[in-house]
């Protein structure tokens, strides 16, 4: 390990001091170092001032560390220039043959490129935060705590290696500059995002959840890298000239992938389905805990944000379900018409879900199945406070249709994890189109064969069977005159 990354560090040496001679990236990283963090001084004193003068001074001592946090970010913004056309650019230009030639193995190669365009714009985003830190102090006598400066730090270092780590991929496996400029919105898009994310926490004052922030980017970085060495190759990177889009070879794959060498339906779902759920299994379990820990989440939340007891009241539940049912409200909407919009609406989450994890490596599409988990856990818990019995919440409301809801969106899950982790694992014999594909067929028999009939199903118990469930066991506790 050390020796490759001594190795490596020869390409970084060479990358940097090539940046060093470009003017096109110092002007930009030194006016982003120093008269931005200026500019953010003086925003801070006159917001500061302006609240002041309202008796808001709340909003200024937010407003500091946000903007220490953006002091961080804009410099490594260059960084995602520089990695787009790490490789790409180079080959454009005819520079790489002689890199390529070297000795260096192709992790050292891929890992030179990497420390290469990220070190010199990071180091920009320290100096940066140095500025604003030092003009700040002078200027409000603002000093930060020593966990966020350590917080604002980190991330700035965690953001800078994601982006780096996504737009070198995606140089090693495109054709051209453009290209790789294009989909750099890939990167922007979901970045900006996530600054949104944390800008949101910064002014609601909740650090600690920063550090969640900060441990999630470092999972997504360290499977871009993964993904990057698993599929980087020298020969291929020299031999593509041009990228087509062919639907008929995407289909003929993913078909033979779907169909495999079944003579029949039968053959199919003895032999290609259960092999497919033999490789779903281990990410269906991570799917589990996952879930459950969600859960266990969303119960801790019903002690940080408190609904008011009577909207939980056992007599406030009982009596609104008894009007509903005698004004026909209730069946009215437990009608069959009810049950494909309850499907349809499943079913589009779980799209979300593929989508947001194909991009993700599932980990996104993970977090979107999760919602439901953390709401059964809160409101669960939110039950058990005002004396409801967690065995009867469960049983009235979860219950009746949840077993099969919820194996569905566990197996659900589970295929969205194998599709994004497919991106992340080398593939033997096939290209990283073909993997997906592969994947992505696995994908379709588990929604096919599985998912949407439970779902279907699990529909029209939540239509007819969950409403009576839940309104005899309220009944019957009225009627043993049991109290909280």
């Amino acid at each position: 390990m050390f020796s490759d990354l001594a190795s490596a560090l020869i390409v970084t040496r060479r990358e940097v001091r090539d940046q060093f001679r470009d003017w096109r990236i110092l002007a930009p990283v030194l006016v982003l170092t120093l008269f931005f963090p200026g500019l953010m001084n003086f925003t801070a004193r006159e917001a500061v001032s302006f609240v002041s003068r309202y008796g808001a001074p709340v909003i200024g001592d937010r407003l500091i560390p946000f903007l220490l946090m953006v002091v961080g970010f804009f410099p490594i913004s260059v960084s995602l220039v520089i990695a787009l056309e790490s490789f790409v650019g180079e080959k454009e230009r005819r520079s790489i043959e002689p890199l390529l030639s070297s000795p260096l193995t192709d992790l050292q190669l891929y890992l030179g490129k990497l420390l290469a365009v990220m070190l010199p714009p990071l180091l920009a985003s320290y100096l940066g935060i140095g500025v604003y830190l030092f003009g700040v102090h002078r200027q409000v006598g603002w000093t930060p705590d020593p966990i966020l400066l350590v917080q604002v730090v980190t991330l700035t270092t965690v953001q800078s290696l994601l982006m780096v780590s996504g737009a070198v991929v995606i140089s090693s496996q495109v054709t051209s500059t453009r290209a790789a400029n294009l989909l750099a919105s890939f990167i922007i898009v979901p970045t900006a995002m996530l600054l949104i994310g944390e800008s949101m926490i910064m002014f609601w004052a909740r650090y600690n959840v920063l550090w969640w922030a900060i441990f999630g980017q470092i999972l997504i970085s360290g499977l871009l890298i993964r993904t990057g060495i698993a599929h980087f190759n020298r020969e291929e990177l020299l031999g593509r000239e041009i990228d087509t889009l062919n639907l008929k070879w995407s289909w003929q794959v993913f078909w033979r992938a779907f169909v495999g060498e079944s003579k029949s339906v039968s053959d199919w779902l003895r032999r290609g389905f259960i092999q497919t759920f033999q490789r779903v299994c281990l990410p269906l379990l991570l799917a589990l805990v996952a879930f459950t820990a969600g859960g266990i989440v969303g119960a801790q939340q019903a002690q940080i944000f408190v609904l008011p007891t009577e909207l939980m009241d056992i007599n406030n539940l009982q009596q609104g379900f008894v009007q509903e049912i005698e004004g026909f409200e209730a069946l009215r909407f437990f009608s069959v018409e009810s049950v494909p919009l309850v499907w349809m609406h499943n079913l589009r989450v779980i799209l979300l879900a593929t989508i947001l994890g194909l991009f993700t490596f599932g980990v996104m599409g993970l977090i979107v199945l999760m919602l439901p988990f953390i709401l059964i856990g809160y409101f669960t818990a939110t039950a058990a406070r005002t004396g409801i019995p967690l065995g009867l919440f469960l049983t009235a409301f979860v219950l009746p249709h949840g077993v099969l809801e919820i194996p569905a969106i566990a197996l659900a899950g589970a295929a969205i994890l194998r599709l994004g982790a497919t991106l992340s694992a080398p593939a033997e014999n096939r290209t990283i189109s073909e993997a997906l594909l592969h994947s992505l067929a696995d994908w379709a028999k588990v929604m096919l064969v599985l998912v949407l009939p439970m779902l279907l199903g699990a529909a029209i118990l939540e239509v007819f069977v969950t409403p009576g469930v839940a309104l005899n066991i309220l009944l019957a506790r009225q009627s043993d005159g049991m109290r909280p």
